[in-house]
């Protein structure tokens, strides 16, 4: 997929920022047994990483951020994605362990395309992340191939 801005989108990349091993550790366990086509990066700061992907060829097709990290946390790394028209069409879900309502309503004002909660339970964790890529990869294929054509008259 192109961005209006010429920029490729890979679709079958998802960067997570996210600085707990463990919380790495399941979310790749969850996008291989959910979504085993997915090819997850990861990197634990949030630090340089705009000039990162605005260095790439091709941007990821979703940003999963967790907020609370060393040096430039979540917060910020979603303020200097926001601040770069050229990475508008990234999608990014915040996947974070914070349910505070201000949080919450922080996150969408300053760009955020979904909040998610990142529940502690492996199950539950794993059906919320499944939840969150379906719903993306659903949201990118109306917006790459528009929206299927009506149903003739008389048909269901």
């Amino acid at each position: 997929m192109t961005t209006d801005r010429g920029r490729r989108i890979d679709l079958g990349s998802v960067l997570v920022v996210e600085d707990s091993l463990e919380d790495a550790e399941a979310i790749e366990r969850a996008l291989r047994h959910t979504h085993p086509e997915i090819r997850p990066e990861f990197t634990t700061r949030g630090d340089g990483l705009v000039e990162q992907l605005l260095a790439r060829e091709a941007l990821p097709g979703l940003i999963l951020l967790d907020l609370n990290m060393p040096g430039l946390d979540g917060h910020g790394v979603l303020s200097e994605l926001r601040g770069r028209a050229e990475l508008d069409d990234v999608t990014v879900v915040v996947f974070t362990s914070s349910t505070s309502p201000a949080e919450v309503d922080a996150c969408y004002a300053a760009g955020a395309d979904s909040y998610v909660y990142k529940p502690v339970n492996f199950t539950l964790f794993r059906t919320v992340l499944k939840g969150a890529i379906d719903y993306w990869q659903a949201s990118r294929s109306v917006a790459s191939h528009g929206p299927p054509p009506p149903a003739a008259h008389g048909q269901p």
